[in-house]
């Protein structure tokens, strides 16, 4: 269905609906008419537009002149992140955004290589584990749990570069519990570089974030309502554990958008939507009426340590921080691989929604724990994997 925008307020419903499946999700972005411009967000001279500053100022008790200035160095850090990596050669234990410094901080197993990495503009850590072992370590654990299911208490793990170990995360509740304690044995035991180390959490395990049906700018399909990710060539990417491969999918009014055309759910969690039948996509993503749409024009990986802002058709703006990448989250319904954690809050209905950094995509919302009044956190699926999978193009202009 075709319908005039005036402002980008009455599009922010439209985009947000593909991150986070259940009650707020917003479907894809309905693209202006023929004549039609797409939607301009406000910038600063960072390169972001006035939704992530503004947003970033209000979650992370920055001043404007701080969060322009991070997002300018975690610009200079992405930007230089594989120069780095390459110039660490063998030796590379993983890098990481701090934001104390404002540089990248990249860990080398050996002394003799902090020197060409150094010429790069990174700084250097000394570190036991290489990135390679700490993968390996992580895979290991993502095998066993193939093989034997982790149990619930069991909420996640994956590889902390800040650290240099593979972190699982146990619940307090359920430290003692025998097949827990089976589980976390199995890891370590086969775990010969003495990485993986287990911390405790008070929060219940993670869940998507999923809700029933309710009014306000979702998409809708299957009896679900969820979030529209990002716009790419042709549709929208969503979370997978919002799809139903073939199931109709309706916008915000009820006028239908498209299909599913490929989910998967878990192991991964990624889906896709053709957009047709008047709708069609622009490369915005919403700010609710708060702060001003962003516009997207890529999508390239913000280092661990990076602020990052999520948009949710639920709980709207919240911005935070990544804690983690290459996560593995073990919900009810199975494990999923290759997560970015972050400290950024989330809740029912904000499922598929779009998670970015400055003017850079990142990923479409999971699940997590905790919500927006007491805080949690939340991963989510990375956006270049998905494009990759199912042949897409991100669209950027």
């Amino acid at each position: 269905m075709r319908r005039r925008i005036s402002t980008i307020t009455a599009l922010s419903a439209l985009l947000a609906a593909a991150t986070l499946t259940g009650t707020g999700a917003v479907t894809a972005t309905a693209a202006p008419s023929p004549t039609a411009q797409a939607p301009k967000a406000a910038a600063s001279h960072s390169g972001a537009s006035e939704a992530v500053i503004s947003t970033m100022v209000h979650d992370l008790g920055l001043t404007r002149a701080q969060a322009e200035q991070r997002l300018q160095q975690q610009a200079a850090a992405t930007t230089i992140s594989p120069k780095a990596q390459k110039a660490a050669g063998s030796s590379y234990g993983g890098s990481w955004f701090d934001q104390a410094s404002g540089k990248l901080v990249v860990a080398v197993t050996s002394r003799d290589a902090a020197p060409a990495v150094a010429r790069t503009g990174a700084a250097t850590t000394l570190v036991s584990h290489t990135a390679k072992q700490l993968n390996s370590a992580k895979a290991a654990i993502d095998t066993l749990d193939k093989k034997h299911k982790a149990p619930a208490g069991v909420s996640s793990w994956g590889v902390d570069l800040t650290s240099n170990k593979v972190v699982i995360d146990v619940t307090s509740s359920a430290a003692h519990d025998p097949a827990v304690r089976a589980f976390v044995a199995s890891a370590q035991k086969q775990d010969t570089s003495h990485a993986v180390t287990v911390k405790t959490t008070a929060s219940a395990g993670p869940t998507t974030l999923s809700a029933g049906t309710v009014g306000g700018d979702p998409y809708y399909s299957h009896n679900i309502r969820c979030s529209i990710g990002f716009s790419v060539i042709g549709g929208f990417v969503s979370a997978g554990h919002c799809s139903q491969v073939g199931a109709a999918v309706y916008g915000w009014d009820n006028s239908y958008i498209g299909n599913f055309q490929a989910g998967t759910f878990p192991g991964n969690d990624y889906s896709w939507v053709n957009v047709g039948s008047g709708w069609w996509t622009v490369n915005v993503v919403l700010g609710w009426g708060t702060v001003s749409d962003v516009l997207v024009h890529g999508s390239n990986v913000a280092p661990v340590g990076s602020s990052i802002c999520r948009s949710g058709s639920t709980s709207h703006w919240h911005c935070g921080t990544v804690l983690g990448m290459n996560e593995t989250v073990n919900y009810a319904e199975g494990s999923v691989y290759g997560l970015t954690e972050t400290n950024v809050c989330a809740e029912p209905g904000d499922s598929g929604g779009s998670f970015i950094s400055g003017d850079q995509a990142q990923g479409v919302t999971s699940g997590g724990y905790g919500d927006c009044t007491s805080g949690g956190e939340t991963w989510f699926q990375p956006i270049n994997p998905i494009l990759s999978a199912y042949g897409l193009t991100l669209q950027t202009s």
